[in-house]
Parts: structure tokens; sequence; C-alpha cells
């Protein structure tokens, strides 16, 4: 099979207008996937560009202007890129591009084919829509947060994952895409309100439908996911690291009890009544071996134990290392470009990476 490093995007040209959290995260994902991202950045910041947080990695596989977008020439020239541009996607509250000049009916009258992404985390609209927030605010009003955690806990968030990547990010790069699909379909350029509320929302989806069969609790800690099963938790080892156990399947039960050396026939699975001695017997167990001892126990098997990684372990994890999933790129071990495609592999390519000027990139794109 004849393949081709670009990637199967090659050929999308983006305007990314530079920000923080999921706005670089998207764009990362589109470069990866081998869209030719153009990131807009603040001259005055041009000095320290790569040095704020993420951008070692977030801001890889393109390449970056630095601009006075309230310079009218500056704001003329980014006008121009759009204009042979297929998607711009920005990150600032509702306003801020129409305050700049380059709101969507500025875009869209320029070229009338844009897919205009708007990413924030409440929105483009509603009485929420100017505020500021994080991830754990916009999680927080989707239910997604309350689920979170031990029951005599407050809630833990969860990173920013599931804000701002997961419900921003990844809703960002789909719209994007669904967007120049229609326009490539015949339909007109349009705008996408992408709102890490809505996003995280739609993550939830699962547990709305547990809800409305009966199957979840509003109370903390006592569902199915949430750590209140014996069988699908975190148990401390020998070492004080940890193990993830997660044999919710009889099947995959009867080898965790298997290799825990307990009577198959001591718990019956789904008998609440046993599950504090349980999950005391399997704490115990646990506790008697390190956490390497037990992967290597459970090596091989189905019971759905793995050994609880650090960031700096996960690089260095026999399957990892298989599949090059860190491969050393720019001088450090980063996550590699994702899914994997056969005919158009995807890089971390340092050749698409650095500042250019305007005029480089529009006679670039008019080429």
């Amino acid at each position: 099979m004849t393949t081709t490093p670009q990637g199967p995007l090659s050929g999308l040209r983006v305007v990314e207008f530079d920000g923080l959290g999921p706005v670089p995260m998207a764009a990362m994902i589109l470069a990866d996937l081998g869209c030719e991202v153009i990131r807009i950045t603040r001259r005055a910041d041009a000095s320290q560009v790569w040095s704020e947080v993420g951008g070692s990695i977030l801001h890889r596989n393109r390449r970056h202007i630095p601009l006075d977008l309230k310079d009218p020439n500056d704001r003329d020239g980014v006008l121009s890129l759009i204009k042979d541009a297929d998607a711009v996607i920005e990150g600032f509250r509702p306003g801020v591009m129409e305050r700049l000049g380059l709101g969507p009916d500025v875009c869209l009258a320029a070229n009338p084919n844009l897919s205009f992404v708007r990413m924030t985390g409440w929105g483009q609209t509603g009485p929420l829509a100017a505020r500021a927030g994080h991830d754990i605010n916009y999680i927080s009003l989707t239910g997604a947060l309350h689920a979170m955690g031990a029951a005599d806990q407050p809630p833990a968030p969860p990173l920013n994952l599931v804000g701002d990547y997961g419900g921003g990010a990844m809703f960002a790069v789909v719209g994007l895409l669904s967007a120049v699909m229609a326009v490539r379909a015949g339909g007109p350029g349009q705008v996408v309100d992408v709102a890490m509320t809505d996003g995280s929302a739609v993550l939830s989806s699962l547990f709305h439908a547990l809800g409305a069969s009966g199957l979840w609790s509003d109370r903390r800690g006592t569902n199915l996911l949430d750590g209140s099963h014996p069988f699908y938790r975190c148990y401390v080892c020998a070492d004080g690291k940890h193990v993830a156990v997660g044999a919710l399947e009889p099947q995959f039960f009867s080898q965790l009890l298997a290799g825990l050396d307990i009577a198959p026939d001591r718990f019956s699975q789904f008998d609440r009544a046993a599950w504090p001695s349980m999950e005391a017997a399997f704490a115990q167990a646990f506790a008697t071996r390190t956490r390497d001892d037990w992967a290597d126990v459970f090596k091989g098997t189905d019971a759905c134990v793995s050994p609880v990684l650090s960031f700096q372990e996960a690089a260095g994890h026999p399957h990892n290392h298989a599949r090059d999933a860190y491969p050393a790129a720019g001088g450090m071990a980063q996550p590699a470009p994702t899914p994997r495609f056969s005919g158009t592999p995807l890089a971390v390519d340092d050749a698409r990476r650095g500042a250019a000027t305007l005029d480089e990139i529009i006679r670039d794109w008019t080429l």
C-alpha cells in the first residue's frame, strides 16, 4: 500500500487564534491529522511564544505568526489569510472577535465558504455567556463534577479532561470537520458554537440514560463506574502504589478471584450485602505485594487488573513502548498523534513548526 506522511486532512487550511486550554488542543489534533494550521499569536508575547504552559507539545506541527490585531495592517493581513482558509478556530469571550474587526460576519463576507468555530465554556448565548470560568465551573453545571469522587468527600476535579478537552476541544474538531464537509457538499459557510457545558453534558449521556431507567443515583459513590463497586476501583499495594481493577463481567470477576487466591465461591459478585467484606478481602490481598508484582500476576489474564502509572512512567510500559505511543520529538517524549491510519500515517514534524510572516503564509497559500 502506498502511504503519505501528510495525514488524511492534508490540504485543509485552518487559522487558529492563539488561546489557552482547549483551543491549542483542538488545533494540535487538526495539525496532527494533516491540516495546515496557522496560529495567530500576540506580537507582544512573541519572545515567550513557546514558554507558556503546554506549548512545547500543544503547539506542535504548525507555524505561528506574531501579530497585533489592533493594528489595521495586521488585521487586514489576517483577513487576507482567512479568505483562503477553510476554517477559523477561536476561543475568546463572545464579542471579542467582533471588537477586533474579525467577527464571523466580516470573515464570512470575505469568505462565504468559511467554517467559523467559536469555542467557549458557556457558549455564545445564555445568561453566563460573558462570564469567566474554567473546566471545573463548566462541568459543575452539567452534573458531571457532582458524580465524581468518594461519597464522603467533595467532588474530585478530573484535571481538565472533561470540560476543556472532552467537552470543548473534541467537539470543536468534530464541529469544524462537519462544517467543512457541509461546505464541500455544496452548503454555505457557517458559525459553529462550541460550548464546553454542552459538550460535557453529551459526554454524560450514559448516566442520563441510566437515571431514566432507575439505575443511577444522585448520591455520589454509589454507582457503577464511580468506584463504589469493589470490583471496579483502585487498591493500594505493598509499595504504596496502586492497581486499577475493572472486573465488571462475571468471567473477568472469576479471574480476579483466582489471581488473588480467593476461593471462587467465597463471594457472589453482585450481592451488595457482601461488598464490604469483599472490598476488605481485596484490599488485604493487594496490600501483600507491590504494584508491579501484581502486574506480573495478572499478566496474560482477562481479570482487568492494570498498574496505575504516573505520566512519567507511562512511556516505559511495554504496551505503550511496543506501539511507540510516546515517541521522542522536540527533545522530549510526547503522546503520539492519533488515531492511526494505514495509508496516511501521522507524525510529529518539527519542520512544520516555527515563526512565519503573513507574507510567507499568504504566498504559500496562493501558490
